[in-house]
């Protein structure tokens, strides 16, 4: 949609429609930009990085704290939040009288179900719908280039290092869309991280053919992993397939893991399986 355009939509929308809204996390923010409708954010959390532009907002929050003085300033008629670690966060802003809006997409249907549903909520559902049908479109020309390949590498994708955590579900669902198999399928679904700590002797057992680490907030240490007690034998070290897909990619259940976030992962697989 063209700027153009984008305004000639928001002049014919009621006001009843939210016009300043306070994003808590980079998901939200990213989405409503490529829906055209970036004007309407007022502020943002200090973690968001796409898209560039937006980090001229006002920051309000990290991710499990908030500046509530800055959100009253802002005077907001929507809060977007994401999942119960905000939970706090946004049982004070609603205290305080705000329309708050909590998100808790923990997989790839459900990334793109918060799309149309915010598309909705800001009264543009019609570009919601066209914008989850092109991420729907990319994943299955992903799926499609994976299906031709011969082998699937078995994959363990690290979501921390200290405990050891396995991938959050819609990371293992782009991980197979890219055309590997998770090694620890059964964890997909936890949706807390303490549901998803596994043992070194257990990942050492499942015998992972590529490691890809996603540490938020930190650079992955490739040698600390390949050096860690019995895993010189995991044919991911023995074979140096340790790589890294920066958690602003990835860990964010939005936008960004649907196109960068997937495309690093089928690059890494291809690179082994083809």
């Amino acid at each position: 949609m063209s700027g153009v355009e984008a305004s000639q939509s928001r002049s014919c929308l009621p006001m009843s429609y939210p016009t300043r809204i306070v994003c808590l996390t980079e998901e939200t923010t990213e989405t409503l930009y490529l829906l055209g409708e970036g004007d309407r954010v007022a502020g943002i959390s200090g973690y968001t990085v796409r898209p560039p532009e937006a980090r001229q907002k006002p920051k309000v929050s990290s991710f499990l704290r908030a500046r509530y003085e800055k959100i009253e300033a802002l005077k907001p008629d929507l809060v977007l939040a994401f999942s119960d670690l905000q939970a706090d966060i946004t049982t004070e802003l609603v205290k305080r009288g705000y329309q708050v809006f909590t998100f808790n997409q923990r997989s790839v249907a459900e990334i793109l179900q918060m799309i149309r549903v915010l598309a909705g909520i800001v009264g543009v559902a019609h570009q919601g719908e066209a914008l989850a049908a092109q991420f729907e479109r990319g994943l299955d020309a992903i799926r499609e280039r994976a299906a031709k390949r011969t082998w699937r590498p078995k994959v363990f994708f690290e979501e921390w290092d200290d405990p050891l955590i396995s991938g959050i579900r819609w990371t293992e669902e782009l991980v197979e869309i890219a055309g590997g198999d998770p090694i620890f399928p059964e964890l997909a679904g936890a949706g807390l991280a303490r549901d998803r700590i596994v043992t070194t002797e257990q990942v050492v057992s499942r015998s992972p053919d590529i490691i890809i680490g996603s540490w938020c907030g930190k650079p992955v240490r490739k040698e600390r992993i390949a050096s860690r007690p019995g895993w010189q034998d995991v044919p991911a070290v023995k074979n140096g397939r340790i790589y890294e897909v920066k958690s602003t990619y990835i860990l964010q259940p939005g936008p960004a893991a649907l196109t960068e976030g997937v495309a690093q992962i089928e690059r890494i697989i291809a690179a082994v399986a083809d």
